[in-house]
């Protein structure tokens, strides 16, 4: 259920309303919104929990949420929710982009590759270090020496790095060089490893998995939620389907979709969700058409000779000429693309 605070509820009557919560064996999540503070209680509720919080002073009303995940819910908090992590923002006007290669290779790669994405308006620099792959024979990442390398090209570029933690065990170690922790397709239903991130300062980006229902991806995003993390960006990146002619089949529709359910940022991947360099562009630009809060790109120097995924990643030309079509589109919808360009 949520606590909705009156607009001038003062911060005794918030910690009061808090207390009692905890009081009746309920755990309290404090939304600070706009215009008035929520607090989601999470639980088993009693036959008088919701009269014995309406009694608090300070306290406007009392109302139940709806949707199995509570945290997540439009119900608890109307406004959209906007993620600022050092040079990315994502939610509301602005539109964050994330680019960079599969893998981090070499450091002059990363760094080239951070300069040329941060020339052409990304906010955020992608690389993975650790890469959890279907066969135990492909590349795996470079680990610790990859994370160090993605940290040298933040410093070199002031981008915000974005990498993927495949572990708990790794946790602590990826939250140290990274800006913002990934949760790949994978691992959308590892449930330890989001309570793991969930108690982490470090904004999340979770993947949809490639089989997952929507109930089933914002329940995973309430796992992070729940362990007190308030700032998780959700990423379609295509379902498997009976389709054959892209790798996956990346559903826009769950753009829209996710904007009414959820207050959270909706990012989409159109490198994963098509498979197909040809493709990225166009479903980029229908991305930010249908509302994406934000977008993760491939993108290589030389993506022939990429140690993973080549065929879904852009050359620095194309990911430029990427993004200018991309801008024109969210201007029209006055949004900001993106950072400054060159």
């Amino acid at each position: 259920m949520i606590v909705v605070m009156e607009p001038g509820a003062t911060q005794q009557q918030v910690e009061a309303a808090v207390k009692k919560v905890g009081d009746l064996g309920l755990r309290a999540n404090v939304i600070v919104g706009t215009e008035r503070t929520v607090i989601a209680v999470v639980g088993e509720e009693r036959d008088q929990t919701k009269e014995q919080l309406e009694v608090c002073e300070g306290v406007a009303t009392v109302m139940p949420i709806l949707a199995p995940y509570k945290m997540a819910s439009r119900e608890l908090r109307g406004e959209s929710t906007v993620i600022r992590c050092g040079s990315f923002v994502t939610g509301g006007t602005q539109i964050g982009v994330i680019a960079g290669p599969c893998s981090v290779e070499t450091e002059d790669q990363i760094i080239s590759t951070a300069r040329a994405v941060k020339a052409a308006g990304a906010t955020a620099l992608r690389g993975g270090a650790f890469k959890p792959r279907t066969s135990p024979y492909s590349f795996q990442g470079l680990k610790e020496s990859g994370l160090k390398m993605l940290a040298a090209a933040r410093d070199e570029t002031g981008l915000a790095v974005v990498t993927e933690v495949v572990s708990t065990d790794d946790v602590e170690l990826v939250a140290r060089y990274s800006d913002i922790l990934q949760i790949g397709a994978r691992n959308m239903q590892n449930y330890r490893l989001l309570e793991a991130v969930g108690g982490v300062d470090r904004p999340v980006l979770l993947k949809r998995g490639p089989s997952a229902t929507m109930d089933e991806f914002l329940l995973a995003a309430e796992y992070i939620l729940n362990e007190g993390n308030h700032r998780v960006m959700l990423c379609e990146r295509g379902i498997r389907t009976f389709e054959t002619h892209t790798r996956f089949t990346l559903p826009l529709a769950s753009v829209p979709y996710l904007h009414r359910k959820t207050h959270l940022p909706v990012i989409v991947d159109p490198s994963h969700g098509t498979g197909h360099t040809y493709m990225v562009p166009d479903m980029s630009v229908a991305a930010v058409a249908a509302g994406a809060d934000g977008l993760i790109i491939e993108v290589h120097p030389d993506p022939q000779n990429a140690s993973s995924d080549g065929y879904q990643s852009l050359d620095f030309h194309g990911f430029a000429e990427t993004m200018a079509r991309c801008r024109r589109v969210a201007n029209a919808l006055d949004r900001t693309l993106g950072g400054p360009v060159g």
